[in-house]
């Protein structure tokens, strides 16, 4: 058994008004799942969220996947650089539940970053780093 790797994030700092506003991109595009992207800082004790970008699902099916639209997401990187941010977590809603990772979130999961899944049924939002699934403690507030 190893132990776990220190340099990956144990939280991620979710302001309010983005929390709300995440909720609200996953209710507009349901029965779709949404899709999009979250900026801000590391720390030394997790990640801080500070602007969420809501992008385009492009997948075939969008109300069983999602597939960001690439364009857009590049476009959402670069925002992010302009504003001193850089890519600090993602997120997806599961319109039906349960909000814990697809076998294709584990298998499409690309970036080194926590992964939030927002289920609308059970009104839960939890974060994983894909693709092993190790659970990362969302912490709610006005940071």
């Amino acid at each position: 058994m190893t132990a776990p790797d220190s340099t990956l994030p144990t939280a991620l700092h979710l302001p309010r008004v983005l929390e709300n506003a995440l909720w609200a991109h996953a209710r507009r595009d349901a029965p779709a799942e949404c899709v999009g992207a979250i900026g801000g800082h590391e720390r030394p004790d997790g990640l801080y969220a500070h602007a969420l970008y809501p992008l385009p699902n492009i997948a075939p099916d969008p109300v069983r996947h999602y597939l960001a639209d690439p364009g857009h997401l590049l476009r959402a990187l670069r925002a992010m650089q302009a504003e001193g941010l850089s890519l600090v977590a993602l997120y997806h809603s599961h319109p039906n539940g349960p909000a814990t990772p697809s076998r294709t979130d584990t298998q499409l999961a690309a970036y080194s970053v926590p992964y939030l899944i927002a289920d609308l049924r059970g009104g839960s939002l939890l974060a994983y780093l894909l693709p092993d699934g190790r659970a990362v403690e969302i912490v709610l507030g006005t940071t």
